[in-house]
């Protein structure tokens, strides 16, 4: 492989001063993404502006063989865009054009810069919506969206980003251009290339270009907090809620520790003796939707356990309530220097136990460990705050990690339902697929990526 100053005349050369960096202050602002305990200091950072400057660069980092790591804005949660191995990270952040909104279509054709609520409000102008929202959606791209396939609040009713990539234009290892599906719903002609690479994490290919699915912007939305004695009560309303024929289009949940965190954060009004919370909503057009709330009221108020249901009476107060559920991260945040924001999906009647269980790894290992997610897919967040200068309580923490993890596979479940596997993941990735399942993962990467260069050591490796 050549050496670091090499490679950087080499790229100096090849795109031009504009589009590479090598000074400390970039590199170290690149060597991490939003995961705390995963850090990598990479050898140059690129950010080309076309797909022509895309294929240079992969074809470059191809013939010698370097590490390449694109990178959208870092705000993964799964150490998936760390250079833990150096080499080269492409930014893609410059590649921020929507290419073409089409409303008839329903389809927007994007860079992978283009940032998720950038997207949402301008298709919005023309009364479209993008619907995957993960948490991040104010400065998530697209095309780390689409790498990870990020998941978000409206999962439940309407699906995660993989439910909205029709085509992609990608660049392999080996820098050969590749397009996959295109602007149509209906489309089988070959393998689903584009389902294979949705999820991929960097390691099959480069997104130069995304053709999505737009969906009419919904007119009427509402939502109401339901407040019950234990988390196991507001379980049995999410069951009475899907049983019933109605598919909401919010249904997350908050334990104790979450709601009186958010409480004093945000000061909401919250109830803080509760020992969970339950947010609930659904959007569509008028009194249908009046009628779907109402309905989950009345459902949620006949559940035992339940203390108090509240409808929001205008668009303030349902914010509010969403606000409660998505400023979780940074309430909790505050009770420590490092946050591990943590990602396991579980049956839904198991969801209960499985907190239940957190909570008692939590007291094995003197943790603080707070359990916030989505109750309507069983996608569990559970999230550690500790303090960095306490070395003693990292160790701790992987421990108890590892036994969340296996938690999952004990109940059937997975251990990444949307942050996506990346580095924290990677060591319990065999124990979940199997063998059989990481040599096909292996013998993939090498189609797509023969001398695997593309994001090192993580899937497929």
């Amino acid at each position: 492989m050549a050496g670091v100053d090499q490679i950087s005349d080499e790229l100096l050369h090849l795109l031009g001063a504009n589009k590479v960096r090598n000074d400390d202050s970039s590199l170290i602002a690149y060597s991490r993404d939003a995961t705390p305990l995963f850090q990598g200091l990479p050898d140059v950072i690129v950010s080309p502006e076309t797909t022509e400057d895309v294929v240079k660069i992969v074809k470059f980092a191809n013939e010698k063989k370097t590490p390449l790591i694109a990178r959208g804005a870092g705000s993964n949660l799964a150490g998936a865009t760390v250079p833990l191995n150096g080499g080269i990270v492409m930014s893609m952040t410059k590649m921020n054009k929507i290419l073409e909104i089409s409303k008839s279509e329903l389809i927007a054709r994007v860079q992978p810069g283009v940032s998720n609520l950038d997207l949402d409000t301008e298709v919005g102008k023309v009364g479209l919506r993008f619907i995957p929202d993960p948490g991040s959606r104010n400065v998530s791209t697209i095309g780390g969206n689409v790498a990870t396939s990020a998941g978000g609040l409206r999962g439940l009713k309407y699906g995660t980003t993989m439910n909205y990539v029709l085509g992609l234009e990608a660049v392999l290892g080996n820098g050969e251009v590749i397009k996959t599906g295109g602007r149509l719903v209906k489309n089988v002609a070959g393998y689903d290339l584009t389902r294979l690479l949705v999820g991929s994490e960097g390691t099959l290919a480069v997104f130069t270009e995304i053709t999505l699915a737009l969906s009419p912007r919904q007119k009427v939305s509402k939502y109401g907090v339901a407040y019950f004695d234990n988390l196991a009560n507001a379980s049995v309303a999410v069951e009475a809620i899907l049983t019933s024929g109605i598919v909401p289009s919010t249904l997350e949940f908050l334990d104790n520790k979450c709601v009186v965190a958010v409480e004093n954060f945000a000061n909401l009004n919250l109830d803080k003796s509760a020992g969970a919370l339950l947010l609930f909503g659904d959007d569509g057009i008028g009194d249908e939707v009046t009628h779907s709330v109402d309905l989950m009221a009345q459902i949620i108020k006949g559940v035992p356990g339940c203390k108090e249901v509240t409808l929001a009476k205008d668009i303030a107060e349902a914010e509010a309530l969403l606000y409660a559920r998505r400023c979780s991260l940074p309430a909790l945040a505050r009770h420590g220097t490092i946050t591990i924001l943590e990602d396991i999906s579980v049956p839904r009647p198991a969801m209960a136990e499985v907190v239940n269980r957190i909570d008692a790894i939590a007291k094995k290992y003197s943790l603080e460990i707070s359990t916030f997610g989505h109750a309507g897919d069983g996608n569990l967040h559970p999230t550690i705050v500790l303090n960095k200068e306490d070395k003693a309580a990292l160790q701790r923490t992987e421990a108890a990690l590892a036994e969340i993890f296996a938690l999952a596979k004990e109940f059937n479940g997975t251990i990444t339902g949307e942050h996506g596997v990346g580095s924290a993941k990677l060591p319990y990735l065999r124990e979940q697929l199997g063998d059989v399942s990481m040599n096909i993962h292996r013998e993939l990467k090498k189609v797509f990526d023969p001398n695997g260069i593309l994001n090192p050591n993580r899937l497929g490796s």
